[in-house]
């Protein structure tokens, strides 16, 4: 049996973090002793193990719902929790690939044949500068690929959008899909062009490697306690079958 304090002092948590977690969910209700105290088992540690290491891998919210899932009994719904993260973790990766790309493509200038404009350009220039059409522009904006300011009524595109824009068009032609290029476009931004961005891209490879281990370790956490869980339900299974009636030889 352990007190709180045992189970907290394992992961650097406080007692109090442990019965929060408890009254979340995300470990299984304690017993009482006779004077009221919570008494926690090798299950209760198990799940905490397993719920902490998801923590670092998937986040609070994700491995919240993972838990409460198995504590139920839902597995499937689990799973898809799990599922759903790494769909996410690959598509950062992709994300990340064509953010490399395009700071690549920027830092040759290989986005235009000829020099950006050092000044503000219209819808109308700036469309048949890229040889789209000003509706595709606005197709661009509403994906959160273009943000020019206005004035008046008129869209009034900036250097930094021109380059946008550039960098856009290349993209689209190479296949890319307007919400991919919306999270490329916003790393740029972030990043304050291409010199800035090119030096943070290995940072960020190094984080989603971090993460994606992670989530590995999370995973392996998980299935301990699932396997622990099957231990318990075969033992629970095995005792009712001893002690069932049609067990036993008739006196």
């Amino acid at each position: 049996m352990y007190r709180p304090v045992d189970l907290a002092r394992v992961h650097g948590l406080s007692a109090q973090a442990v019965r929060n977690y408890e009254a979340a969910g995300v470990i299984p209700p304690a017993s009482r002793t006779p004077s009221g105290y919570r008494s926690y088992t090798d299950n209760h540690a198990g799940a905490l193990t397993a719920y902490v290491a998801l923590v670092r891998g998937y986040g609070f919210q994700p491995a919240g719902q993972i838990m409460r899932a198995v504590l139920r009994g839902d597995l499937p719904s689990a799973l898809t929790v799990v599922d759903a993260a790494h769909v996410l973790l690959h598509r950062d990766r992709e994300t990340l690939d064509q953010v490399a790309a395009a700071a690549v493509v920027l830092a040759s200038g290989a986005t235009s044949a000829a020099p950006g404009p050092a000044v503000s350009v219209s819808v109308g220039v700036l469309a048949r500068r890229l040889g789209v059409t000003p509706a595709t522009l606005r197709k661009w904006e509403r994906a959160g690929i273009l943000a020019p300011a206005r004035s008046r009524t008129a869209r009034v595109y900036s250097p930094e959008d021109v380059r946008d824009a550039e960098l856009a068009h290349l993209l689209r032609r190479g296949g890319y899909l307007l919400h991919h290029i919306a999270a490329v476009i916003e790393q740029v931004r972030a990043a304050g062009g291409a010199g800035p961005l090119a030096a943070s891209i290995e940072q960020w490879r190094e984080r989603l490697t971090t993460r994606g281990r992670a989530m590995l370790t999370g995973s392996a956490r998980l299935a301990d306690y699932l396997s622990h869980l099957e231990q318990l339900r075969r033992g629970d299974t095995a005792t009712s079958a001893k002690d069932s009636p049609g067990q036993h030889p008739a006196g």
